[in-house]
């Protein structure tokens, strides 16, 4: 087995914790705070594990390119981030997954479209799964009634999150291409830490800093220690393998979201969501063979 395939599982698994730590450090904080708190932990996780490598010697060999695409990709990152994280808020993490984890099937048609890379029937077989497993997933059953209104937002939200992180796969792919990938990451993670901060200030919700609980300090570090492991083994994984392959590994991270969900939040899924789950990661498989 190729190694870039172990770091792309490794990246759904992280991917999966993050979501449900996240939902808990969240809890009675601003969303867009939380999420610039976190992104510090990231950035410190990522240049450290850049010294380690001794990475930060090739610094000076990054070209305009690659640099300006590390950037773009770091831009819609930050605001997949931003989306993401007001969705789990408002609405339950097992059910704004699905449509985030959905960014995968766009982000195979962008890698398509200026990647080059081939898309075979299987692929579009895959696909197919995937899209339809997620439609089972968000669909509402008579005991998930909520405010429209309440499911409005975050549908949209995680529609947004979505869009702009099948983007940072693409960006990120090709920003990744002449550097190192640890390197790349944690110049990616600059930039969505000076996005998060710019929007928190924009707000004023920094002065909110201080009304924080220790449970929340805990569990906003854990997800971002959670969510600098997984980007170190997706852009690993992304350097070495396909996107059109990788990305749909990594989407593999809603299962994991859905058991950490159920057991740590107690949050059920219902015989209908199940079906779509299976129907999802059926489809998943199906991309690994394509």
């Amino acid at each position: 087995m190729e190694y870039w395939i172990i770091f792309a599982f490794a990246s759904a698994i992280f991917a999966g914790l993050t979501s449900v730590l996240a939902k808990i450090g969240l809890k009675g904080v601003d969303s867009n705070l939380a999420t610039a708190l976190r992104t510090i932990v990231v950035l410190g996780f990522a240049w450290v594990v850049v010294f380690f490598v001794g990475s930060q010697d090739t610094i000076s060999d990054i070209s305009a390119h690659t640099l300006t695409f590390l950037i773009l990709s770091g831009l819609a990152t930050g605001a997949s981030w931003l989306f993401y994280f007001r969705a789990v808020q408002v609405g339950e993490v097992s059910k704004v997954s699905p449509i985030d984890k959905s960014s995968a099937v766009l982000a195979m048609v962008l890698a398509f479209i200026f990647l080059g890379e081939s898309i075979s029937v299987w692929t579009l077989a895959g696909m197919a799964l995937m899209i339809l497993g997620t439609f089972f997933m968000i669909q509402r059953t008579a005991a998930d009634a909520e405010p429209a209104g309440n499911r409005r937002s975050w549908v949209i939200y995680a529609c947004l999150a979505a869009l702009f992180a099948a983007l940072t796969s693409i960006l990120g792919k090709i920003g990744i291409e002449e550097v190192e990938s640890n390197l790349g990451t944690a110049i990616r993670t600059i930039v969505v830490l000076l996005m998060a901060w710019i929007i928190v200030f924009a707000q004023k919700k920094h002065t909110d800093v201080r009304r924080i609980g220790r449970r929340n300090w805990d569990f906003i570090v854990l997800s971002g220690i959670a969510t600098g492991l997984s980007w170190l083994c997706f852009y690993n994984a992304l350097q070495n393998g396909p996107a059109s392959i990788v990305v749909p590994i990594d989407k593999l991270s809603i299962v994991a979201t859905i058991v950490f969900a159920f057991l740590i939040l107690g949050e059920r899924i219902s015989k209908r969501a199940l079906f779509g789950l299976i129907i999802l990661t059926i489809g998943t498989l199906v991309l690994l063979i394509s």
